[in-house]
């Protein structure tokens, strides 16, 4: 029911906006193009599943050592239609090339935010996997009072470094280096703007089948601090919440969170950030946040593993601590720090990586994280990479 009506709402704009803008369809049309392709050559050695489930699982690769290629080619057309409109899109084509099967499938939606299926896999073998997909497609039309935007959009809510609770139509778990795009929502979402740095945000995200999100979102500024509020329905559970973002004397400061109500028979939970941030010297910057994650399990036992293989929720355990960091070590060259622990079971990884601009469209970038861990620990069940990554926008 929500589905059919998000589709009606959308013929509803579209209609009005040809009716209230007769000149459009008369404007001159201008294309713009961009995009970029990225290689991602990596190997990595996952831990040894068989020491504790005796065999390793039919979902598990066999092999420990695995190395992969994933190459990404975007594309991003924007048609600018007239005065304030315009079309995008962004198709995403991704070979990935393995030795053996991908424990975490390529290209998974994490938040489950898509109402059509506009992913093709022309090739899915055992160990080539070609596809190609839409992760943006919107009509946005800017009037002086606000916005429009119609189709599959990035929503970005929240001021978090490292996790962001609010952003509930675009999460992306931090361990996804190969990620360089937040998967796309299906929406409709309507941004009025109150006076200067003050706007109210309504956004409808339907579902097939099932009852849709929809959320509303106020923003504005105090002094030196960005202040909002949010609430709405997301996956059967009321939520609300909130962020900030300032200045601490010469620190930066931010945080977030939520309240998600009960859903059935679960429990209702809390989950929020408190971070902050400091340019230490010219070449030397320093971030850390902490993470409560109310909806988490207590104790590795109690982990639902099976939901962070499928891109449901993004974390395990209950509390993390992370902090990180960047280093110039050259013009042209800089080096990124961070690592991540679960307060509860005392895993964790670190991510190093030193990224060369070779160009002003063109980096390359050589990294590694490494997780650490007891058996079955959150961060145990991830592996050891090693990667080079290579960059060209256009």
């Amino acid at each position: 029911m929500l589905f059919r009506t998000g589709m009606k709402m959308l013929a509803v704009c579209c209609g009005a906006l040809i009716f209230l803008l007769p000149g459009a369809l008369v404007a001159q049309p201008e294309l713009e193009f961009s995009g970029y392709v990225v290689d991602l050559p990596m190997y990595q050695r996952l831990p040894d599943y068989s020491e504790v489930f005796g065999v390793v699982p039919a979902a598990f690769p066999a092999d420990r050592n695995m190395s992969l290629n994933l190459t990404r080619l975007r594309l991003r057309p924007i048609l600018r239609m007239w005065e304030g409109a315009s079309l995008s899109l962004e198709h995403e084509m991704t070979l990935a090339v393995s030795s053996q099967n991908l424990l975490f499938e390529e290209g998974a939606d994490m938040a489950g935010r898509q109402v059509v299926d506009l992913r093709w896999r022309p090739v899915d073998k055992e160990h080539v996997q070609l596809q190609h997909f839409v992760d943006r497609l919107y009509f946005r039309q800017n009037f002086v009072w606000g916005s429009i935007i119609a189709g599959r959009q990035r929503i970005s809510w929240g001021t978090g470094r490292i996790w962001n609770p609010t952003d509930l139509f675009n999460p992306i778990n931090p361990l996804s280096f190969d990620k360089i795009e937040k998967d796309g929502a299906d929406a409709l979402s309507f941004k009025y703007y109150i006076g200067n740095f003050t706007d109210l945000q309504f956004v409808v995200n339907p579902k097939k089948h099932k009852a849709g999100n929809y959320a509303m979102r106020f923003r504005s500024n105090v002094d030196e601090f960005d202040l909002s509020a949010m609430g709405g329905w997301f996956d059967d559970r009321p939520v609300f919440g909130g962020d900030f973002a300032g200045n601490l004397f010469d620190a930066g400061v931010r945080g977030e969170f939520i309240y998600s109500g009960v859903q059935d028979e679960t429990d209702a939970y809390v989950r929020f950030i408190l971070g902050a941030d400091y340019q230490l010297t010219s070449k030397l910057y320093l971030v850390t946040e902490y993470l409560h994650n109310g909806e988490g399990a207590a104790s590795p036992g109690k982990y639902d593993v099976l939901r962070l293989f499928r891109g449901e929720i993004l974390n395990l355990g209950r509390d993390y601590m992370y902090l990180g960091g960047t280093y110039k070590l050259h013009p042209l060259v800089v080096a990124s720090f961070g690592g991540s622990t679960g307060l509860g079971d005392g895993s964790g990884y670190i991510s190093l990586n030193a990224t060369w601009s070779t160009s002003d469209n063109s980096s390359l970038t050589a990294g590694m994280l490494l997780p650490w861990g007891e058996a079955l620990d959150e961060y145990w069940y991830y592996p050891s990479s090693l990667y080079l990554q290579g960059d060209f926008y256009f």
